[in-house]
């Protein structure tokens, strides 16, 4: 099904910029989410909890690519139609190429730590992972493409930082190599980030397809939240 044109209402012109308002949006539900991740970080369990945080992270980034694939194909559908769809496709296909095999990378970690891919591809993801992309997919083939953008400024929006990276190998004395993937989003997502930021900017953007962007990056917080907090509360 081919996604529908957002109605076009007056275009918001005021301060602050758009990227400043979503992230805004999204502070007013990050706190959960921090807290979890802060726990995790802090439990005495961390060595044993580390394997399976990677589990759950490989299980939401071996959607990235397919999604952005998804988007991209809707946003294109929508030339000629929709003032969105050019710039939304120009993002997109440049999103394909920065999001390639950090899937496999992760799986590559994985291993180091004694889990190989055929168990860490073997695991059923929860029912969190799936609510967490599935809605993506609902937006953006039956709503509008632009949904994504909100997912992808949640996921991007707080990179690990080199020093969280140092601690974590301190911490669980898993080997250096095992933290690749961790390591090359501390160092990546910053400017992903801010590339998404600009193309926020630029959209020529109404207050409703705003909404539209709010929704889906507070939604993917809250479910992402859970996703974390059914690792920290299992018990092995």
């Amino acid at each position: 099904m081919r996604a529908a044109p957002l109605r076009r209402s007056r275009a918001l012109t005021s301060e602050p910029r758009t990227s400043v308002r979503l992230r805004r949006k999204i502070a007013l539900v990050v706190e959960p989410y921090a807290a979890a991740c802060t726990t995790l970080v802090e439990s005495p369990r961390l060595r044993e909890l580390w394997p399976e945080f990677l589990v759950l992270q490989h299980q939401i980034i071996r959607a990235t690519v397919p999604l952005t694939v998804a988007a991209l194909e809707e946003s294109r559908a929508l030339l000629g139609d929709d003032p969105l769809a050019e710039p939304l496709a120009a993002y997109l296909e440049e999103h394909v190429d920065e999001e390639l095999h950090h899937d496999d990378q992760l799986l590559d970690d994985l291993d180091l730590l004694g889990l190989d891919r055929m168990t860490v591809l073997g695991r059923m993801p929860p029912p969190e992972v799936a609510t967490l992309v599935g809605c993506q997919y609902y937006w953006l083939h039956h709503f509008h493409p632009l949904a994504f953008l909100g997912y992808i400024g949640f996921m991007e929006g707080y990179p690990p930082t080199p020093e969280l990276v140092e601690t974590l190998i301190e911490r669980t004395d898993y080997p250096r190599p095992a933290f690749q993937t961790f390591a090359e989003h501390a160092e990546l997502d910053p400017g992903h980030r801010d590339h998404l930021d600009r193309v926020l900017d630029a959209l020529p953007l109404t207050q409703e397809q705003e909404t539209v962007l709010g929704v889906s990056a507070m939604t993917t917080a809250g479910l992402a939240t859970r996703a974390l907090r059914e690792v920290l509360d299992s018990e092995r």
